[in-house]
């Protein structure tokens, strides 16, 4: 199992990536009163046959051919489940697919949110030809990061400039304390 869910996050958006996916959000939801966070990652790529949705879930299945098992998806199944959250992924060939996962918060088996910072900052440095949008909340207070206003500002000037690149550390981190107090979930 990986040690932090941002990790499961990268895991994930790798998979959109490979499914040719070029827009990507990424949302982060904590709920405290309510007891939950929320990791929901939706991608425009190609999309999951509806005869392999089932079994994308099975670690022993897997379509690449890099290796024989997928562990990704179980991983983050089982991470949520034995908080008592859910795990839903779904899909429409060629349209999306939505993977959703909730935890609960205060559970003593929920891993730690990891440093999603540097896990959306690798993504976009990265990944420079697909979009993302990103959203973090904590009990109604929100940002978002969508690298598409950045391009509209940027132009052609690429996000691992590194003033861009410095800007780009600078917003998650600065944006994420603004919205979570610096409480480290």
């Amino acid at each position: 199992m990986l040690p932090e869910l941002s990790l499961n996050i990268l895991d994930i958006v790798n998979n959109s990536i490979r499914a040719k996916a070029d827009l990507i959000t990424i949302e982060v939801r904590i709920h405290k009163k309510e007891d939950v966070l929320i990791i929901k990652i939706t991608d425009n790529g190609h999309g999951i046959p509806e005869e392999l949705l089932s079994k994308v879930e099975d670690p022993f299945f897997t379509t690449r051919n890099t290796r024989n098992i997928g562990l990704g998806i179980p991983f983050l199944k089982q991470a949520a489940e034995i908080t008592g959250g859910i795990f839903k992924i779904e899909s429409i060939p060629g349209i999306k697919t939505v993977v959703y996962a909730s935890f609960g918060l205060t559970h003593i088996d929920r891993m730690p949110l990891g440093d999603i910072c540097s896990t959306i900052y690798t993504l976009l440095l990265a990944n420079q030809s697909i979009d993302f949008l990103y959203i973090y909340e904590v009990d109604g207070k929100e940002f978002q990061l969508d690298t598409r206003k950045f391009r509209e500002i940027l132009g052609d000037i690429p996000f691992d400039t590194p003033e861009v690149a410095g800007f780009i550390r600078d917003y998650l981190t600065q944006n994420h304390r603004e919205v979570d107090g610096g409480i480290i979930f």
